[in-house]
């Protein structure tokens, strides 16, 4: 079989290196229009094990990437100069170039052939390949070349980001939320090696226009982000890398594969930066396709399954991704809240996370939180019931310190009751 592989992200050199590995006597091209040694961005992050889900399949590849990989298992979020650790959530990441360069070397080590510095002007010219796989990115000239034939849809975010670097290595993947005069700001940031880390600034349209960023250029952006990140910077600069303010795009398809061309990655669906799946997602791709074409051996077979199986899991994270970006949409509105409700509204924004998975993955955070709920003396209302999370136990003090009178402390016991809360009763316990 005869492959052209469109775009050398890591979704289109996994696909050509574990393909060409798995089938040597196939000829895999790879055409892609920057050179090898380029990238757009600075790190990737990956959520939970990070490549161990590679292991299966590609213990080698996971052994060559992830000792140059850098992880945590707490995520820190700061709010109006105050800190919150959240346990448990684990990420790891990898400077893009050096994903890019440890993929290339596998790629070109298993026969790939690699044609960089080269830009695809039609799709006609692969016209004696027996597959076309496009893993051209977010642009895709496959896709955009057939938008009608793929059910092709892309629309935007409204919240504005540019993404940076700096030399500033960050302890955990952390999110810190300032508001100035004009306008609020969000800064994504984690460490990718041991001197550098990723630092994506993220506000909302009001605040973009306030600052009139639309007419600034990319220099005199970067010094404003450095000015309102100054604390979180610590001295260090913003590293610039075609960082121009974007709206993120949601692209999603209908339909995966068209003729002999088939979409993976970015070509074929986005999620947002905020879950730290996109890198996954494409390489997850890749592996789906491979296997469906193993299992096929007619190709429209083999890409209908490839896209009936797939499609399903992808769906479901892309949901995901799209409920913790209207969360991102609102957050100037959500800084109002305290640091506590507001991390509890972090950390459950995307509906994947319930109050069950929580107790279980942060079970020092939920502490904290419940601690904070019986200190702070707030009166509890039907509708902040939603805020409260699901827990062993809880003293009747705290209970009673909760509420504003004996009544009201029995009634929220049994709310809190009906949730499999056992509220523990001292033997003098009010009447």
């Amino acid at each position: 079989m005869r492959i052209a592989v469109i775009g050398g992200g890591p979704g289109g050199l996994y696909f050509a290196y574990l393909w060409k590995t798995r089938h040597p006597d196939a000829t895999v091209d790879l055409f892609e229009q920057n050179p090898a040694g380029a990238t757009w961005g600075f790190g990737v992050v990956f959520s939970d094990q990070a490549l161990e889900f590679l292991r299966a399949d590609d213990p080698a590849t996971v052994d060559a990437i992830a000792p140059r990989m850098e992880s945590w298992n707490n995520i820190t979020l700061n709010l109006r100069g105050e800190s919150v650790e959240i346990d448990g959530v684990g990420f790891s990441s990898i400077g893009r170039l050096e994903l890019l360069t440890l993929l290339q070397a596998r790629a070109r080590g298993a026969g790939v052939i690699a044609h960089y510095e080269t830009t695809v002007q039609s799709v006609e010219q692969f016209a004696g390949y027996d597959l076309i796989v496009a893993a051209d990115g977010l642009n895709s000239l496959v896709r955009r070349s057939f938008e009608k034939e793929f059910g092709a849809s892309v629309t935007h975010s409204t919240n504005k980001f540019a993404w940076y670097g700096t030399t500033k290595a960050f302890a955990t993947l952390s999110q810190t939320f300032v508001k100035t005069g004009r306008g609020s700001f969000n800064a994504h940031h984690y460490r990718y090696s041991p001197s550098m880390s990723t630092f994506l600034v993220e506000c909302d349209t009001a605040t973009w226009d306030a600052y009139g960023f639309a007419d600034k250029t990319i220099e005199e952006s970067q010094a404003i982000c450095e000015q309102v990140f100054s604390d979180t910077l610590d001295g260090h600069k913003l590293i610039s890398n075609k960082s121009v303010w974007r709206n993120f795009p949601w692209i999603w398809n209908e339909r995966w594969s068209h003729g002999k061309m088939v979409l993976i990655g970015d070509a074929l669906h986005s999620a947002h930066f905020s879950i730290g799946s996109g890198t996954r997602l494409a390489i997850e791709d890749a592996i789906a396709l491979v296997k469906a074409l193993e299992a096929e051996t007619d190709l429209a077979a083999a890409l209908a399954r490839y896209e009936g199986e797939r499609k399903p899991i992808v769906k479901k994270l892309v949901t995901a991704a799209r409920t913790s970006a209207d969360w991102y949409e609102t957050f100037p509105d959500r800084m109002k809240l305290g640091l506590m409700d507001f991390a509890y509204s972090y950390i459950t924004r995307s509906g994947r996370i319930d109050d069950s998975r929580l107790r279980h993955m942060s079970p020092a955070f939920m502490a904290n939180w419940i601690t904070h709920w019986a200190s702070s003396g707030c009166s509890i209302s039907s509708s902040s019931m939603s805020w409260l999370p699901t827990m062993m136990s809880i003293s009747w003090p705290a209970v009673a310190k909760l509420t504003r009178s004996a009544s009201s402390a029995r009634w929220f016991s049994q709310i809190i009751c009906s949730r499999g809360i056992a509220v523990r009763v001292p033997r003098a316990s009010p009447k």
